[in-house]
């Protein structure tokens, strides 16, 4: 039996085709427009529900990415400006990410992708005088520009960890071009108390919508 090789030839070139297209299509969609993301964590309980592996039960949340791009939607709100309540995905900034082309394409794809990132509100805004109060009775709060925050979104105002002279408690006043982020879990949340504002470009989309498990659907937003 003879090989028809411009069959063959045919078929190879059209599954090339293929993957290329699905690859190029899953990057513009990813990269510009959104993504799925699990949730691997507490430290952002009671508001997401985090267990780890993409199967390990907790919430599954889509990350929008169309308002770090406001050229191609004008008139959206959010404009690559985070508001304050916003739930961000980000690069934390001990993470150094790498450059070579597997890893951008990882990281672009999100197959088989390593890159560590967190899911944190944004709690303080540039230019803003931040500050952590806590008081006698065991509770703390949040203070912006002096005045007290309202968080009926955290866990817990008794639930929050100490405040240690190495540690971002304030009074700072956040930098320009950065944020501060903070789980909504005070007691058991790795952020900015620990490794200062955020500079804005770290941010990898905004958390809209949580798709499953089926009871929890529901729309995410600033608080």
């Amino acid at each position: 039996m003879m090989i028809d090789r411009e069959k063959v030839r045919a078929f190879f070139k059209e599954t090339v085709d293929t993957v290329v297209f699905v690859v190029v299509a899953l990057i513009i969609i990813r990269f510009f427009i959104a993504e799925p993301r699990y949730i691997p964590s507490g430290s952002m309980l009671p508001t997401l529900i985090g267990k780890p592996g993409f199967f390990g039960g907790g919430d599954r949340i889509v990350v929008e990415k169309l308002s770090k791009y406001p050229n191609i939607i004008k008139t959206h709100s959010f404009e690559n400006t985070p508001k304050r309540g916003d739930i961000m995905i980000f690069y934390p900034p001990s993470v150094i990410l790498k450059t070579d082309p597997l890893s951008v394409l990882s990281r672009l794809t999100g197959l088989f992708c390593r890159d560590t990132a967190f899911i944190k509100r944004v709690i303080a805004l540039p230019g803003e005088k931040f500050e952590i109060k806590q008081f006698e009775n065991g509770s703390s709060k949040v203070y912006i520009n002096d005045k007290p925050l309202e968080e009926d979104y955290i866990l817990s105002e008794f639930d929050y960890n100490i405040c240690k002279p190495e540690m971002n408690c304030g009074p700072i006043v956040i930098p320009k071009g950065h944020y501060f982020m903070m789980g909504d879990n005070r007691g058991n949340s790795w952020d900015s108390r620990y490794w200062g504002p955020l500079p804005k470009e770290r941010f990898i989309g905004r958390a809209i919508f949580i798709f499953y498990p089926l009871n929890r659907i529901r729309i995410l937003g600033a608080e």
